[in-house]
Parts: C-alpha cells; sequence; structure tokens
C-alpha cells in the first residue's frame, strides 16, 4: 500500500542531533559543488497563501529595553547539563540514573524532534517525553527539550520521500539572493547522515506558525525549558538566505525596500538586509520563548546560538548580542567551537586558547544578567576539563560533551569531577558580581561592515597541525583571525588584557545604554569604525562623566549603523579630531571629565600576531593610569584571571594555560607557581583566605597560606589547572 500525501517515512528511533557545520569553505558557498541541490526547486516565484501575512519583522521588545523581569530560577542559574538521550523507553530511568551519578543537574533531551515527523508521531512521542520527564523530576533533574528551529530533517529523503519534495518544505524553504532553495542531502556536515534531505526554513513563512504549535506541545510535556536549535540563515551550502517570497514581503514590511539583488556590501540595501536578519531572527526566538509560556509560564527558553565574537554572525545572521535585554526568561546556550573536531584544543597556541577566552567572555557579556550556557567540548579529559575550567570562570554555565556530535561524555569521571565542583561552589561561580573596570567594547555593526571577506576568524591557527583531521580553519589562511582586520584587532585587545593578568568584560553593542557603561572607569574600543548615534551618544555621555576611552584603527567613529560613510566622525568632539583632518599617532583629548586615548594603527591586531610590548603599552597606558587592578599576579603570562564580588568576598578564578606556546604541540599540563596579591581596601583586614578546585579529588574550599604587608594580601599558589581563591575581609 502507498503511503498517502504527506506522509513521512517512518523515523528511526533515536538518532544524534545536528552538530556542528565544519565552516571552513562553507560560509561563503564554497561547498556548492560539493553537494546536490535540486534545481531551481518550486515555488519560488509562489505568492504568500491568501489569508497569510508575512511575520513582521520588528521585535516585540527592542534590544535596548530594559529587560529580565522575570526572575531566573535557582535550577537555571547553576546548571550543570548533560545530554540526556535516549534509545528506546525502556532505557529511560538507566539514562536518568547515570546522569545524576554524574551530578548532573540539567538534562537536554534531544531524541527525534530534527526529523519530519507527522502529527500522530509527534503526540506519540510527547507522551514519551513526558514519562521521561517524570523519571527526571523523581530523581530530581530538570528537563529541557532539543527542538531543531529552522531545519528539518527526512530520513532518507535524497531518494525517498520528505518534507521539501512532498510537503510543505518546498513552498516555506529559504532561498538565497538567487532565488535557489536552501536544501541538501546527506554528507555535508555531521549531523545529516547520507541519504537524508536537511530542508533550512523560512522563519517569516507558515513554517512558524507550524513550529510555535508544536513548541505548545513540546510545553504541555511538563519539561522546564525549550532548547530551540540556531535560528539562523543556514551558509552551509548557500550564502545569504532568506529571500523566499515570505523573506522579501517580511523585509518589504520591515524598511520599505524590495531585497537586494545580490551581495554587495558597497549597495546600502544589502548592508541594510544584512542587519534586518540580526532582528528578524530575534523576534523568532522572542515568539518562540512566547508560545512555551503560553502553556507553561513558568518555562524557560535557551536558544542555541553558534555565532560568537567573530564574523559567523555576519552570515547566518544570528547575532547573539540582540538577545541581552529581551523581556523574560529566554537566554542562550553558546555553541563555543574548539579547533579539531577529533582532537579539541589539544593542539591549540596560546593564541587560540586566547580566542577561546574571547568566545567565553563574550558569551558572558552578550547574556546580559541572564544565565550563560555553554558548550564545553573535548577530546579527552585533560583537555576537556581544561577547557570546562575557562568556560566556569567565565561565568558560564558547562554543558559537557565530546565532540564532535552531542550525545555522549568525553570522560564520565571527568564530568562527575568537575560538576562536583561546581555544585560544591555555585553560588561564588554564578552569584559574585563582577568587579572588572575595564570593558572591551565588541561592536556589531563594525564586526559586519569594516573590510567584510571571507573568513570567519574563529582561532588564529587556521592550519592543521601534522597528522591533525577535521580541522576548523580546512588550512585556509584567510580564516585567522589575524587575516580578519576589526577582529584581529578585537581579539588582540583581549590578549593583551589576558596577558595583563587585568580583570576585563565585554560589553555587547545592540543596545547599548549608559547603564551599561556605570562600573566601568575604562572601556576599549577596538577599531570602532561602525557607531549608530545612539551608541555614540552612550559613549560620549561615559567620557563627559569621567570615563576613558581607548578608541584605535584608521577610521575611528567613521560609519553609521549600517555601514554608510559619515561626513564627520561620530565621537568627532570626544576624539578631538575632525575627519577633514590628518589623523595623529596617537592623540589623548580631554572631554567633559574624561580622557580618550586614540591610537591610529590597529595596536591589537599588531599585539595578537607579535606580542610585542610596544603594541600592549599603547592599548594598556590608559588601563594602567586610571583603572590599576585590586588584583594582581605575579606569575606566567599565560594565566588566565578574573575577579568577582559576594558580599564580603573578593572571588578570584585563575585558569592555567601555561602549556600553550606559540606553535602548536602536543598536550600536556604543567603545574605553574604564581602569587596573587590584593589590595585591601582602606580600613579592612582578612579574616579568611581559601581556595577551591576541580583539579583533585575534594572540591570544597581550604584555608590558604598567606601574608600580609601593608595594605597587601599575598597567597602564593601552585596552579594545575583550575583554581578559585576567596579573599574574606571585615
Amino acid at each position: 500500500m502507498s503511503e498517502p500525501e504527506g506522509t513521512p517515512p517512518a523515523p528511526a528511533t533515536s538518532r544524534p542531533g545536528r552538530r556542528r557545520l565544519l565552516r571552513a569553505g562553507l560560509g561563503t558557498g564554497g561547498a556548492l559543488a560539493a553537494v546536490r541541490l535540486l534545481p531551481g526547486g518550486r515555488a519560488w516565484a509562489a505568492a504568500p497563501a491568501a489569508g497569510l501575512r508575512p511575520a513582521p519583522a520588528a521585535p516585540a521588545t527592542t534590544p535596548g529595553a530594559a529587560g529580565g523581569a522575570q526572575p531566573w530560577p535557582d535550577w537555571a542559574r547553576f546548571a550543570r547539563i548533560a545530554d540526556g538521550t535516549f534509545n528506546e523507553p525502556a532505557d529511560m530511568q538507566s539514562a536518568v540514573d547515570a546522569l545524576k551519578a554524574q551530578n548532573v543537574s540539567v538534562v537536554e533531551l534531544d531524541t527525534l524532534l530534527s526529523n519530519w515527523l507527522t502529527d500522530a508521531e509527534f503526540a506519540a512521542h510527547m507522551a514519551e517525553v513526558k514519562t521521561f520527564t517524570g523519571l527526571a523530576h523523581a530523581a530530581g533533574l530538570k528537563v529541557v527539550m532539543y527542538y531543531p528551529s529552522l531545519e528539518l530533517i527526512s530520513p532518507g529523503g535524497e531518494k525517498g520521500r520528505s518534507f521539501y519534495k512532498n510537503d510543505q518544505g518546498g513552498n516555506w524553504v529559504q532561498r538565497d539572493l538567487a532565488g535557489r532553495p536552501n536544501v541538501f542531502y546527506g554528507s555535508v556536515v555531521v549531523w545529516v547522515d547520507p541519504g537524508d534531505e536537511s530542508v533550512w526554513l523560512s522563519p517569516n513563512s507558515p513554517w512558524r506558525d507550524y513550529y510555535l504549535k508544536r513548541i505548545k506541545g513540546v510545553a504541555a510535556t511538563g519539561v522546564d525549558g525549550i532548547w530551540p536549535d540556531v535560528p539562523i540563515y543556514f551558509d552551509g551550502v548557500l550564502s545569504w538566505c532568506d529571500a523566499s517570497t515570505w523573506g522579501a514581503a517580511a523585509f518589504r514590511a520591515d524598511t520599505g525596500l524590495a531585497l537586494p539583488k545580490a551581495a554587495d556590501f558597497a549597495d546600502p540595501t544589502f548592508r541594510r538586509y544584512v542587519e534586518w536578519r540580526h532582528r528578524n531572527l530575534l523576534r523568532f526566538q522572542l515568539d518562540i520563548a512566547a508560545a512555551g509560556r503560553s502553556v507553561n509560564p513558568d518555562l524557560v527558553t535557551f536558544v542555541e546560538t553558534v555565532s560568537m565574537d567573530y564574523r559567523y554572525a555576519t552570515s547566518i545572521g544570528l547575532d547573539g548580542g540582540y538577545l541581552r535585554q529581551a523581556e523574560g526568561a529566554v537566554s542562550q546556550v553558546w555553541e563555543v567551537d574548539i579547533l579539531g573536531n577529533y582532537d579539541g584544543m589539544r593542539h591549540a597556541t596560546a593564541t587560540d586558547w586566547v580566542c577561546l577566552i574571547s568566545m567565553y567572555k563574550y558569551a558572558r557579556g552578550a547574556s546580559g544578567t541572564k544565565p550563560a550556557w555553554a558548550f564545553s567540548y573535548g577530546w579527552q579529559a585533560d583537555d576537556a576539563s581544561l577547557v570546562m575550567s575557562q568556560l566556569i570562570a567565565a561565568g558560564c554555565n558547562p554543558y559537557e560533551v565530546k565532540t564532535p556530535f552531542k550525545n555522549d561524555t568525553v570522560d564520565a569521571a571527568m564530568r562527575t569531577r568537575m560538576y562536583a565542583f561546581v555544585r560544591a561552589n555555585q553560588e561564588r561561580l554564578y552569584d559574585a558580581a563582577p568587579i572588572a573596570e575595564v570593558g572591551v567594547y565588541h561592536s556589531s555593526p563594525s564586526r559586519d561592515y569594516v573590510a567584510p571577506g571571507a573568513g570567519i576568524g574563529m582561532y588564529a591557527n587556521a592550519t592543521a597541525p601534522a597528522g591533525i583531521t577535521d580541522w576548523w580553519g580546512g588550512d585556509d589562511p584567510e580564516q585567522s583571525c589575524a587575516a580578519v582586520p576589526w577582529l584581529g584587532e578585537f581579539r588582540g585587545t583581549v590578549k593583551a588584557l589576558v596577558y595583563a593578568h587585568v580583570p576585563f568584560d565585554t560589553v555587547p553593542s545592540p543596545g547599548l545604554t549608559a547603564a551599561d557603561l556605570t562600573r566601568f572607569k575604562v572601556l576599549l574600543l577596538p577599531d570602532l569604525q561602525a557607531v549608530s548615534d545612539a551608541e555614540a551618544a552612550a559613549l560620549r555621555g561615559f567620557v563627559a562623566a569621567g570615563g576613558t576611552i581607548v578608541i584605535t584603527g584608521p577610521a575611528p567613529t567613521a560609519l553609521d549603523e549600517l555601514g554608510g560613510h559619515r561626513t564627520e566622525f561620530a565621537l568627532s568632539d570626544v576624539l578631538g579630531l575632525r575627519r577633514a583632518d590628518p589623523l595623529p599617532a596617537t592623540r589623548q583629548n580631554a572631554y567633559g571629565a574624561g580622557t580618550c586615548w586614540y591610537v591610529r594603527n590597529r595596536a591589537g591586531l599588531s599585539y595578537l600576531t607579535r606580542t610585542d610590548q610596544a603594541s600592549a603599552d599603547q592599548l594598556l597606558a590608559a588601563v594602567r593610569q586610571s583603572a590599576p587592578p585590586a588584583v594582581t599576579l605575579a606569575g606566567d603570562r599565560r594565566i588566565y584571571l578574573d575577579a568577582r564580588r559576594l558580599g564580603a568576598d573578593t572571588v578570584v578564578h585563575l585558569v592555567n594555560f601555561t602549556n600553550f606556546g606559540d606553535t602548536p604541540a602536543a598536550f600536556r599540563t604543567t603545574p605553574a607557581n604564581c602569587t596573587l596579591s590584593y589590595t585591601l581596601p582602606p580600613g579592612t583586614t582578612p579574616t579568611a583566605v581559601t581556595v577551591a578546585t576541580p583539579d583533585g579529588t575534594d572540591p570544597t574550599p581550604k584555608p590558604a597560606p598567606h601574608t600580609v604587608t601593608g595594605t597587601t594580601l599575598s597567597i602564593p599558589l601552585t596552579l594545575t589547572q583550575y583554581s578559585v581563591v576567596t579573599i574574606t575581609t571585615r
């Protein structure tokens, strides 16, 4: 008997969820020759169906609006996350028991929802999810349901029936600017098996209502949260989607413009399209969260976000900073990738490690005051624990997983040990407030519009070490962050701060307000070129009120927020420079009660590639003068230091990456000796100093030897991978 029209094939019982794309050569459509696409595709010229309107593109909550009124539950703030995939219903209890034994507190449940399911199959599976959730709750665990948001996989769909060929996929598919459908068959990415179909749907099409209805069905099972996977304009085979009729209608409704004809950064309409896609996907994320809360008001949403501080957000449309101030319990799971699919960070350079630090710090900053969950990828236990140490030190919650998939641990004993440390120290890890007085400004429009090119810049070393396969950069030097001028300047600024042991926080640009800057004394603005009038006003007010900014690069605030040329610098008055004048090599200008330091060259990019003291001095002279840190470290510069405050306690994080050098080498862990110093606030004395570490068998804080000389408290330490020092004063 033939299957009725629109019926998908019976899904497999379970399979690993979709996983990361090897982006080298794919981000600009480079894989197109290696993948079979359906030529042209049907329904390209079809208008939106009668009675259906494209979803509005403007966000329900503007990025700058005050958000976070809904409090976050402790389980989300202190989460220790792991995959809980079960193969058969009979496996549910054993899966729950294993995760409980590993000190996991939140189960990310990834089952069949990547696949094309009929309504009946979906309902039957939700009954299984409800059963699993009940078992997890009985064990004291929370459940967050993974559900791809814009991708749908049809198992066997290359030759058999598929959502694209036999259902609504052909009408709802994303399309590039030439009208080609965003659909492919197997072997392009690790999560789509050979012979399977992957179709990426337009969030502006009726797929939106289809998906939101099913989100409500998931919420009704009693799960505690929803994990929508990467709502992006997928660019693994085609670039610059969504130019479907649905996308075109939404773009016109929002901007009054027709879609651009081609990808051309010289075209103001195309640049508008680049920015619009960020906001368009923001609205979709907010609608997902709202749909879940309409069924369960206590439901939280964590959107898996693969775009970090580097240039991938430009091409896929998902800028993580846009969600920062959105109202309600909606935040991110940051998919922070590592160097090698089958090697982890085992052959990183020290600069690659700084890139990882930069990504985790960006994740923490872009999530604002909300919990920031993040992937903790690894290949073996020792590299996996070091990656997780940096993730925790940056203030993120770990989702431990073995690369390149997401359904297994690197090592159960390692996970158990690390998660025991998080559980024992969760308040000092996640309740402590940042005390960094130095901020590094991450400019989304500068990322998008300053020297756009092919490279995405995830790490510095794009060339695979000998014998290592599936390297992130695909042996393409253009992929290196050193080849992307704006990003290289940003990452080099981070490197200078890390090597100087200066605590800092990342300040994302979308929705910037004066309140975002009040706790900083110094704000570093790497190669800040593209800036809105509102951003410029906030920065101007910061300096006028007594703050110090350090701005670098050849065209300071010379572009507007859409990459258009300004006739005058947006911060001309603060810089003390006019665009018509020759730019000095350096300049200090007093403005109001504050100061602007300008450096014409890209000192950060220089420091990224050369690690030269002269460039570091250009970046950090203002920091030393205006915001000398209270916590300092005498020791190898490849020890990461961060500091926060919890009541009367100062909590200092130290991560040892001294095993990394200037060239890739075999992974090792070498204990490092150092001395931590703390300048006691006037009139205070230390009452306790403790050290906690996940490196041994006991994660609880232990008293630490220390001395006091005048107002300086000194603590000698031997650091293996990670230690947390707590200083209590009265």
